[in-house]
């Protein structure tokens, strides 16, 4: 079966008959004679139920129903007396114990009881590894990059990650907003209440402050029952709203609500609903400039910007560049199981020059068209798509030859490849062009 069953009980005799029992289905079962030797256990070893003594030498075994739960919550317990009370049994299913049993009145209830925590222990533990796998995966260890700018990110993000201070992420499309999101989440105390995303500029007014706030059966046509917006479903846990800028300005009133004091009222209710949630907001809009201007509530602002971390974009940390190609690199080779991929220096020194206006999010999509067109195991620049180079400095920009093959790469991203109409709006023959694409290597 798998599960592991400690029994802690002073009692040798009772300790090694319960053992037996339990082993002959198929369990396995550990043994200790006192709390300490116990939680040494449950520490170091991997144990699915507990059934502890309520009288043990040197610990009360309700009392160790709560130490129990704090080092591996997971665990079942079920507490055993020899002189059992109502009041004992209330306190240890308060502490977490999953029964309480008077000795003698066990030996009939003791195995089903046993099958019974170890299913719900189980499905607990699979919850608990679910839940680590999603902590470890956004956490601040895994936003690449050494330069300085993201660095001082990061380190503003893990200061204000373990308040509930409201933060404001501003930053161009593509740098990461949601990720840092994501992670302040992880790990602030709400990790394990759900963390809900909304982007503001995906939904007109009217859809927007339905999937926000929910509505009522029969607000409107084609509301045939209620409906939670996204603030009841992040209830505990953290909202997410991107693009916060797009937001209009009825709505922002109503949001402001929230943060001032929790609650919000439906679409089509008159009763006030009330909410614990977190706020994030992102935007890559100037909120303060559009706030004078009379297009953002300024209100609204100061309770977003409590705490402002601004994300810098890719040209602003040009070192971590490669760092973060080679990442995507591996990422998309596992995929397409090529784990011998790498870059030519000219290709990472590309990169490098490149403007990235679209910054992490273009990046990984370059990458990913790398890895796909690849033909051996060296990439280089050949398969960089046309576009790319509309936005790349290059080094001997009064060069003839440079600059002529960047015309070419313009127009022909301009027809969308169409060869024919690139050779007629540069007047020049067809085979010219097909010529000029072979020397100069257009992809």
């Amino acid at each position: 079966m798998g599960s592991t069953v400690l029994i802690i009980d002073d009692e040798i005799k009772i300790r090694s008959l319960l053992a037996r029992i339990i082993e002959l289905e198929g369990f396995s079962v550990l043994q200790a004679q006192n709390a300490k030797e116990g939680l040494k256990i449950i520490t170091n070893q991997d144990v699915t139920v507990v059934i502890s003594d309520v009288k043990l030498p040197d610990a009360n075994g309700v009392e160790l129903v709560k130490q129990i739960k704090s080092i591996k919550s997971y665990i079942e317990i079920i507490n055993l007396t020899a002189y059992g009370t109502i009041a004992d049994g209330v306190l240890a299913i308060k502490n977490g114990a999953f029964d309480y049993l008077t000795k003698g009145d066990d030996n009939d209830k003791i195995i089903p009881l046993v099958y019974k925590a170890v299913a719900k222990a189980e499905l607990q533990l699979r919850v608990y590894e679910l839940e680590s796998k999603i902590v470890g995966k956004y956490n601040f260890k895994n936003i690449l990059g050494n330069s300085k700018a993201i660095k001082e990110a990061i380190s503003l993000a893990e200061k204000v990650a373990v308040t509930d201070t409201t933060v404001l992420l501003l930053g161009e499309t593509g740098t990461g907003k949601e990720v840092f999101a994501q992670a302040i989440h992880y790990e602030s105390p709400r990790n394990l209440k759900p963390f809900v995303a909304l982007n503001c500029s995906g939904f007109s007014p009217e859809l927007l402050e339905s999937e926000l706030f929910g509505y009522k059966a029969g607000a409107f046509t084609g509301a045939n029952k209620d409906k939670k917006g996204l603030l009841e479903e992040a209830n505990g846990g953290t909202l997410f709203l991107d693009e916060i800028g797009e937001m209009n300005l009825d709505l922002q009133a109503k949001l402001l609500r929230v943060l001032e004091n929790q609650s919000f009222i439906k679409v089509g209710s008159t009763t006030t609903s009330q909410v614990n949630v977190r706020i994030l907001a992102a935007t890559n809009r100037n909120l303060k400039e559009q706030a004078d201007a009379g297009l953002f509530r300024l209100d609204l602002y100061y309770r977003l910007s409590v705490f402002i971390i601004p994300l810098p974009s890719l040209r602003e940390r040009k070192a971590d560049i490669a760092l973060l190609a080679n990442y995507y690199l591996q990422e998309f080779a596992k995929k397409v199981n090529r784990s011998a991929l790498k870059m030519d220096d000219k290709l990472v020194d590309t990169l490098e020059k490149h403007s990235w206006k679209g910054n992490v999010r273009e990046l990984k999509n370059v990458i990913e068209r790398l890895v796909i067109l690849a033909n051996g195991d060296v990439l280089d620049t050949a398969q960089l798509p046309n576009e790319f180079y509309i936005n790349t400095p290059q080094s001997n920009a009064f060069d003839l030859q440079t600059i002529e093959k960047q015309h070419i790469q313009k127009v022909l991203a301009h027809t969308k490849g169409n060869k024919t109409e690139t050779a007629r709006l540069l007047n020049i023959g067809l085979t010219t062009l097909y010529r000029k694409i072979e020397e100069y290597q257009i992809i």
